[in-house]
């Protein structure tokens, strides 16, 4: 899909490589990011992909045309971009910032309000915030609309540089969550920026590690680099604690689904549809199968709930203050979809050997 042969890029005045004879393919529909120290060269690679920076020496292939010689105009219509800060319009409406690359290739204003409504939808906003400007949303809010803008023409290829930087943690790792499930929706090709490692692992397909210099230190799945860093520099990059990592890129519906005893609130029993995990507790459901709480136990804090589409890592942060050692797995929706405990995270780790969490 996206070729990078032998880059090379010197910056005037600078005696050091920005780039230095990188090569890289990165494949249709997988999430690739680019990680490294500030100044190695991630972003510059990432201009030189829609031609917003010119390499000095090598060539970039898009679908197996060389940029140096393609209608650039034609090639960045098949590209989202989405920026550091998410650079929106200010004088323009959430409505007019999405409909920017649609009105350039114009489309009928029909065409334009329906693809508007789809990507509300797609991306999780409340129509209500279509007539507002960019500085009466929150930051979150405008990371959502700059994504929406990107996608609005439908290209194949999205490029992100730090989309998330400046969004406080507890909404980052909401719209890494977002990100994620989209991709499983539309499966682009992505390349995104960052300067968190934990990021890219949770979000890569495959990662890029840059060093100094420009120089490629290791490109390769996550479980790859965790568990076989190809230097020193990678393996004091990426820190302690891979296995940790690792958790990160799972989610609690990845796991075998396990039951405990299940009552209703009338307390008659409920047959268990999955193998037990411990037949000594009893979870109390409503009538949608929706955990109520424990039966030994009349305090709401003592069940702890988590959502299949949330992340292992999640789960264990939560598993270390759970009063019962379970947690209670459950759906979007919120019906009961299994519990997890230690040991079936601990299974998780052991178990896996890498691949896409879809």
């Amino acid at each position: 899909m996206i070729r990078l042969e032998n880059i090379t890029k010197t910056y005037p005045g600078n005696a050091r490589h920005a780039i230095n004879s990188l090569n890289i393919n990165i494949n249709q529909g997988e999430i690739c990011t680019f990680v490294g120290p500030s100044g190695c060269g991630k972003t510059t690679t990432l201009r030189m992909i829609n031609r917003l920076d010119v390499p000095d020496g090598g060539e970039v292939y898009i679908q197996g045309e060389p940029l140096s010689t393609a209608d650039i105009i034609q090639v960045r219509r098949k590209i989202g971009f989405v920026m550091q800060s998410p650079a929106l319009f200010p004088h323009r409406t959430v409505a007019e910032n999405i409909a920017t690359v649609p009105r350039l290739l114009k489309w009928d204003k029909r065409a334009i309000s329906r693809r508007i409504d789809e990507l509300v939808t797609l991306m999780s906003l409340d129509p209500l915030l279509l007539k507002r400007y960019p500085h009466q949303l929150s930051g979150g809010q405008q990371s959502r609309v700059s994504i929406a803008r990107a996608l609005a023409a439908d290209p194949p290829i999205l490029l992100m540089d730090e989309p998330f930087a400046a969004i406080d943690p507890v909404v980052r790792v909401k719209l890494q969550e977002e990100l994620l499930a989209l991709q499983a929706r539309l499966h682009k090709t992505i390349i995104l920026v960052t300067h968190d490692i934990n990021e890219a692992i949770r979000l890569g397909d495959r990662i890029a590690i840059f060093q100094e210099g420009g120089i490629l230190a290791q490109f390769a799945t996550p479980d790859q680099i965790l568990s076989h860093p190809a230097s020193d520099f990678v393996r004091n990059f990426i820190g302690p604690e891979p296995a940790l990592k690792r958790l990160g890129r799972l989610r609690v519906g990845d796991l075998p689904r396990h039951d405990v005893t299940l009552i209703d609130a009338d307390g008659r029993r409920l047959p268990a549809e999955f193998p037990l995990l411990t037949a000594q507790q009893v979870l109390v459901l409503d009538g949608d199968r929706r955990p109520l709480r424990w039966q030994d136990s009349d305090e709401p804090a003592s069940l702890r709930l988590v959502r299949d589409e949330q992340s292992l890592l999640h789960a264990y942060n939560d598993l270390l203050s759970a009063p019962q050692g379970v947690l209670v797995r459950v759906t979007e929706e919120g019906r009961y979809a299994g519990v997890l405990d230690s040991s079936l995270l601990s299974a998780a780790l052991q178990q896996h050997t890498g691949g896409r969490h879809d």
